[in-house]
């Protein structure tokens, strides 16, 4: 009597306490009030020209991308855009000052704004002293 292997499964992904499938399928209304005070008053003021415009070229590089492939990026200068679930599985270039950093959106995302996957600055890295140290920090022991 050998057991059947179990099959995997996995944790489906839900929004406070509400899945993917009905975040899509609900209002911007009904959405609104799941989001933290912030986005709420946000999306109450209204959305922009610019936003809802980033949104249609999303919704139409999605409709363009053949099913199952990634869709083209569409590049933004809109880091305080707030991530909804309509554009999840879509790719975005977010201006960081210099360069457009792709970002994939993900259903983990939603709530949070698009410049917070786009770092605008380079860590830093403390290692040795380079070019331009003073005399002191510069000093290693010999041995």
């Amino acid at each position: 009597m050998a057991d059947a292997p179990k099959k995997r499964t996995f944790k489906r992904f839900t929004y406070r306490g509400v899945e993917i499938e009905k975040l899509l399928d609900m209002g911007t209304d009904e959405l609104v009030e799941l989001f933290p005070a912030r986005a709420r008053r946000r999306f109450q003021r209204g959305l922009k020209r610019k936003s809802l415009a980033l949104i249609k070229k999303l919704r139409i590089a999605k409709k363009q991308a053949p099913h199952g492939e990634r869709p083209d990026a569409v590049r933004t200068h809109l880091r305080n855009m707030i991530i909804v679930p309509e554009m999840i599985g879509s790719v975005v270039g977010v201006y960081n000052g210099k360069t457009f950093n792709q970002v994939e959106i993900k259903p983990e995302m939603i709530g949070h704004y698009l410049g917070e996957f786009s770092i605008t600055y380079k860590p830093v890295g403390h290692g040795r002293p380079g070019i331009g140290a003073s005399t002191s920090s510069r000093f290693i022991p010999l041995k």
